[in-house]
């Protein structure tokens, strides 16, 4: 059974100054999962994230997260954020860190713990974050994120310039806040992370090429891997792109969900 999207987003037009981002893109983000938001840097990943958490401008379309406008005030507790940059103080203790940003945000101090020990981060809460090693203090910034116990959560390269060991640390760790039931769309461009999600959205010069799962990602394109997998989609687009006249140029090329199923 197919779960209710968390994120709706539709039409979605977003340009960066003269250029183009998103044309028109529909996607949906499922609740309770892990959906991983794959793609190369600059396909348009950030750009989707900051326009789910309500801090993007946009140029048309609407994006619905839990059933509200993105960026609307009810959601501010529901939905949380964490940058690829780590938004934390190194000179103050991980405890602190997690304080300020609770009085902040006007969550109660009483859950700093309970965010401290979901991110295994408890025996360390009164060292200096800049003590930390670098899997640790991409744990702080996630339990930034995790304050208020938010529905869901939107994680932006997360794993980067982590090595494997510590990168399967913080994927178990991800895996145990989806299962106590909220909602995780974690960005990457490292392919091999795509078999640690439950669904896939993959970008492409900011389009969709496929809204899947990682078996049926690599049963559809017969790939070994989600890297071979990946490229194969991209041969795929590109064939369909060079064969069809009327997508010849940006602006008609297909960016929307309903376009790849017209095509499929």
């Amino acid at each position: 059974m197919v779960n209710k999207a968390a994120v709706e987003v539709r039409g979605l037009r977003v340009r960066r100054g003269s250029t183009p981002v998103f044309d028109g893109l529909d996607v949906d983000v499922e609740s309770g999962v892990i959906t991983g938001l794959m793609g190369p840097s600059g396909c348009g990943k950030t750009t989707l994230m900051r326009s789910i958490v309500g801090v993007q401008k946009t140029r048309g379309g609407s994006v619905t997260v839990l059933g509200e406008p993105a960026g609307s005030r009810g959601l501010r507790r529901r939905v949380s954020y964490a940058t690829q940059s780590a938004a934390v103080y190194d000179d103050v203790s991980v405890r602190d860190n997690l304080r300020y940003f609770a009085r902040i945000g006007g969550i109660p101090i009483a859950d700093v713990d309970r965010a401290l020990e979901v991110v295994g981060l408890t025996d360390q809460a009164r060292q200096l974050a800049g003590d930390l090693s670098g899997g640790q203090h991409s744990r702080v910034s996630l339990a930034v994120a995790l304050l208020g116990d938010p529905e869901v959560v939107v994680l932006d390269e997360p794993t980067v310039g982590l090595d494997p060991v510590l990168r399967a640390d913080l994927w178990e760790t991800f895996r145990g806040i989806a299962d106590a039931g909220a909602t995780l769309l974690v960005s990457s461009h490292v392919m091999d992370e795509a078999a640690r999600c439950d669904r896939l959205i993959l970008l492409r010069e900011g389009r969709l090429i496929a809204d899947t799962t990682p078996r049926a990602l690599l049963d559809e394109t017969g790939a070994d891997d989600p890297d071979e997998a990946f490229l194969a989609l991209v041969r795929r687009d590109e064939g369909a792109a060079s064969a069809d006249p009327v997508r010849q140029g940006d602006a008609a090329r297909p960016r929307t969900r309903r376009d790849l199923r017209r095509r499929s």
